[in-house]
């Protein structure tokens, strides 16, 4: 008798454990997945639909969450049950009538004549037979022209669902005949929530400000984010702290950021000096450090422009507040010139052998700057000052006078 394995269970990656199983759990692309829902309970269905966006925006996890839609025996229906044979088939990844294509590995001719056969074929065990290609744009050019035809008047029993991240690359002729979805970048907001309920789920604690952090650096992918944090958890195990977070991320420590930002806004260069000395001796990139320092004037300028443009920041709450504090009564203007000086700054570190002298001569430029006054106060002032001139009889400078009469 065979002995029972004593292998530990195999681990299953977090972008995987945690991959939407229908439409309605998908976060970031409602304009996306209401579209398919109407679409599933009108019955308005198309036979061919193409899922386009950068990488990691959920277009292979929609093209299988429609597949179920559309075979479970309940539907089709936005709410598939989960329980039918189709629905756990293909949730197992088993269903002979749900056909999963790599386009990258079978883009010739002969691969999509073999299709183009078993198209003919009606469903073994389903409504339909799905054909879903992942990265349709590696297809050749013969490969295109070999679909076109069964594309155009394929059979009733046949729905196709084409994923690309270069839709620019997809003939004209296949565009025309696919219903176009395009997947956005993924606000890291709603990113962020989302980590935040898998970390709930798996008991790992994890501030608010170091899930945005993740968020942030997955810059628009839900997928990217989440390998992220599978990345934090091997780490820092139930437990990481925003230090640790930001290490394994290559970020900046916040704290430094934001005593920077305060020496520049309060005008306390020693300040500035001493930010940059910790960066510096902590082994950060000065470089990464204005990169994030740029982020952080954008994000404090548009908290100090009205209460509804604060929905763009992608920032935790408590974050937000730290923001209001140090902005209270600087003007928009004065962050706006600080962001242009640090821009030209960051040129000049990213490409110098000595980033840390421009950045430490850079100080001296962005703890001078103060609010521009208005034109019109200026003018009010100079008025005021050349009627005390002429009270005190001396001669006005030649030229026009307020009403713009020549003198």
């Amino acid at each position: 008798m065979a002995e029972p394995s004593t292998d530990p269970p195999a681990y299953i990656a977090i972008a995987r454990k945690w991959r939407p199983q229908t439409l309605e759990e998908m976060s970031g692309q409602a304009h996306v997945t209401r579209t398919l829902k109407n679409a599933l309970t009108s019955g308005r269905l198309h036979h061919a639909f193409l899922f386009t966006g950068a990488r990691g925006v959920g277009k292979t996890t929609a093209a299988r969450a429609f597949a179920r839609a559309l075979q479970c025996a309940k539907g089709p229906t936005p709410t598939p049950c989960g329980e039918c044979g189709p629905c756990r088939d293909i949730l197992a990844g088993i269903s002979p009538d749900v056909v999963e294509i790599d386009g990258a590995s079978n883009n010739s001719v002969d691969d999509i004549r073999n299709l183009r056969d078993g198209v003919r074929y009606l469903p073994a065990a389903s409504r339909f037979r799905v054909y879903v290609i992942d990265e349709v744009h590696m297809l050749s050019k013969g490969a295109f022209n070999a679909l076109l035809k069964t594309l155009e008047e394929p059979p009733p029993h046949v729905k196709f669902i084409f994923a690309t991240t270069e839709v620019n690359k997809i003939p004209e002729t296949i565009l025309s005949r696919v219903q176009r979805f395009d997947f956005k970048r993924i606000p890291a907001n709603v990113v962020a929530q989302r980590l935040r309920k898998i970390c709930d789920a798996e008991g790992v604690t994890i501030s608010d400000a170091a899930l945005q952090m993740v968020a942030r650096a997955g810059e628009g992918s839900m997928r990217d984010a989440q390998s992220l944090l599978d990345q934090v958890i091997s780490f820092g195990g139930a437990s990481s702290d925003d230090k640790q977070v930001a290490d394994i991320l290559g970020l900046v420590d916040r704290k430094y950021l934001y005593e920077m930002l305060r020496g520049v806004l309060q005008a306390e260069p020693l300040r500035c000096l001493e930010s940059i000395e910790s960066v510096h001796d902590n082994g950060y990139e000065l470089a990464q450090f204005t990169v994030e320092l740029l982020e952080l004037v954008r994000n404090a300028t548009i908290a100090t422009l009205s209460e509804g443009a604060r929905r763009f920041l992608d920032v935790s709450e408590e974050e937000k507040a730290i923001l209001l504090d140090l902005t209270s009564g600087v003007p928009a203007e004065q962050l706006s010139r600080t962001f242009q000086v640090l821009l030209d700054v960051h040129d000049q570190v990213s490409r110098s052998t000595r980033p840390r002298l421009i950045l430490e001569m850079a100080v001296a430029r962005l703890v001078a700057i103060r609010p521009a006054q208005p034109v019109g106060a200026l003018v009010d002032r100079l008025v005021d000052l050349e009627r005390r001139m002429r009270g005190q009889g001396v001669a006005a400078p030649r030229g026009r006078d307020p009403e713009g009469e020549r003198r």
